[in-house]
């Protein structure tokens, strides 16, 4: 039981004087930084385990744990303590995204939100199926691939089509009230 214990303790120094090097040594930033955060939890979580007699437990008369099956449970101890995550950044949703207008919401700034959300309003009255001559969707894009497409294919379209004619913010967005602008100035809207 000795020899495990000592075991135990060594490992756990070995991590906090990684987890000690990590941080003295590193100029990261975020997520790096909560991993190096989990890992100090580790090691607290070895302690525990050796302090609640885990890693002490006595085997079955004639049964002798092997260092291998206890290198085991501490190696599974500490990669579920490394995968577990601290903080939200991982959080999200598998709720499958209903129209362009929850894209916009999610992937524009509120500026070029609204010029995107007027676009679409003035173009086809927000309908997914309008049809004006040769052009189709909620954008009026004269291409046929656009005929009944879903909402995120017309969407991320658009937003390839307004990227490379009117171009992007400083924030990498394609340029929406450029667009506006320019459906205005025709005198198409």
């Amino acid at each position: 039981m000795n020899h495990i214990q000592s075991h135990a303790s060594s490992v756990t120094a070995r991590c906090k004087r990684f987890t000690r090097y990590l941080i003295s040594n590193s100029r990261v930033q975020g997520s790096i930084q909560r991993t190096i955060r989990n890992a100090v939890l580790t090691c607290g979580y070895s302690n525990r385990f050796d302090r609640s007699g885990t890693l002490q437990a006595r085997a079955h008369q004639g049964l002798t744990p092997s260092r291998l099956r206890v290198a085991r449970g501490v190696a599974a101890a500490i990669g579920i303590a490394l995968s577990m995550q601290s903080t939200a950044v991982g959080v999200g949703s598998i709720e499958p995204i209903q129209s362009v207008f929850e894209l916009a919401d999610k992937q524009l700034t509120e500026k070029q939100e609204y010029c995107h959300d007027l676009i679409a309003f003035k173009e086809s009255s927000n309908n997914r199926y309008a049809v004006n001559g040769s052009h189709h969707g909620y954008y009026q894009g004269r291409s046929r691939a656009l005929i009944g497409a879903p909402d995120d294919y017309q969407f991320y379209w658009y937003w390839h089509y307004v990227q490379h004619r009117y171009g992007i913010t400083q924030y990498d967005e394609p340029n929406y009230c450029k667009a506006l602008h320019h459906l205005r100035v025709k005198g198409w809207q």
